[in-house]
């Protein structure tokens, strides 16, 4: 049997939505997650700017890889997010961005997170909070 996290590892480089994407697994630890978006022309909206449905996924993935960090024994690997909020802060223009994602709250069924989106210099993108349930 496996972990979480060993599910996660291998979940996002497969996932072929991740992978279109380009979001790739930094770090992951119990309880938070990073990952990166590199920036794409293809990714962005209006010019060099990413668009929000790209930043929004990134949070989504950031925050269900964070759900899944920890050291539980898994049967089968099923899950889905049940509520998601993104705050956009700023705009992305032509940047890498990096998502943050920690556990505020784990419970049998779901998990409770909080991510933060930051560009190459380090500023807020966005901000948010997701809830993930095992399945």
């Amino acid at each position: 049997m496996k972990t979480r996290a060993d599910v996660i590892r291998a979940f996002i480089p497969a996932s072929p939505f991740a992978r279109e994407l380009g979001i790739e697994l930094v770090d992951l630890r119990p309880g938070e997650a990073e990952l990166r978006l590199p920036y794409a022309p293809r990714l962005a909206t209006l010019g060099d700017v990413v668009h929000g449905g790209a930043i929004a996924a990134l949070l989504d993935t950031a925050g269900m890889a964070a759900a899944w960090s920890d050291d539980t024994l898994v049967e089968r690997a099923a899950g889905a997010t049940v509520s998601m909020n993104v705050a956009y802060a700023a705009a992305a223009v032509a940047s890498d961005l990096t998502a943050h994602a920690r556990v505020v709250r784990r419970r049998r069924t779901l998990c409770f997170c909080e991510v933060t989106i930051t560009d190459a210099a380090g500023e807020v993108v966005a901000h948010g909070s997701m809830v993930h349930r095992y399945g």
